[in-house]
């Protein structure tokens, strides 16, 4: 049984989402998001390297960059570049919300574990997902989202990203993973 992800829908004003973005120094639509633990099991280098060779695209990457010396150094390779913003963890719903919601796409790097719920969170979103080439990532999203395997591919990926692809996310996500769903299936192994 997976997890459910409609958790993060929320009524967040769109004024309160533009002072949010604000906040950032972001525009709606203007960047590409990636959130996760820093661990190099999520791919986090390859994404990066992807979007330092695409300096035309922009990237906001939040994560736990102090936690392992692998988030450091890949903190202190990226901290100066023009179109890659790294961010400490948020916490804050709000604020979770309008960044997911006014991202172009969300960048998906994890390579093990099963159905990820920082995946299944996004997919609810309605924007296009590009994933790690995985089978749990395939699973999660019926083969619907952009794979990648390398930065080379990434990279390459990112200038081809149909919108429509976010819309198969949602679809996806309102199918499986709502948590009414979720509990209907525990339910039904309990009362097997």
């Amino acid at each position: 049984i997976a997890y459910g992800g409609d958790h993060v829908l929320m009524n967040v004003s769109i004024e309160e989402q533009d002072n949010i973005l604000k906040e950032y120094g972001l525009t709606k639509n203007d960047y590409s998001l990636g959130i996760c633990r820093i661990e190099p099991e999520n791919n986090v280098h390859t994404i990066l390297e992807a979007y330092d060779k695409c300096q035309d695209k922009r990237l906001v990457f939040i994560g736990n960059w102090q936690k392992s010396e692998y988030g450091r150094n890949l903190l202190e390779k990226y901290k100066d570049s023009h179109n890659i913003k790294l961010m400490s963890a948020v916490y804050d719903l709000k604020k979770l919300y309008a960044l997911r919601n006014n991202c172009s796409l969300y960048l998906h790097g994890h390579s093990a574990g099963g159905t990820n719920p920082s995946l299944v969170e996004a997919m609810f979103f309605a924007k296009p997902i590009i994933a790690f080439d995985c089978v749990y990532n395939r699973e999660s999203t019926e083969n619907k989202a952009i794979y990648f395997n390398s930065a080379s591919d990434l990279s390459y990926k990112l200038d081809n990203v149909p919108e429509s692809i976010g819309q198969d996310m949602l679809r996806i996500a309102r199918l499986r993973y709502s948590w009414a769903f979720i509990v209907s299936q525990y339910e039904s192994v309990y009362n097997y």
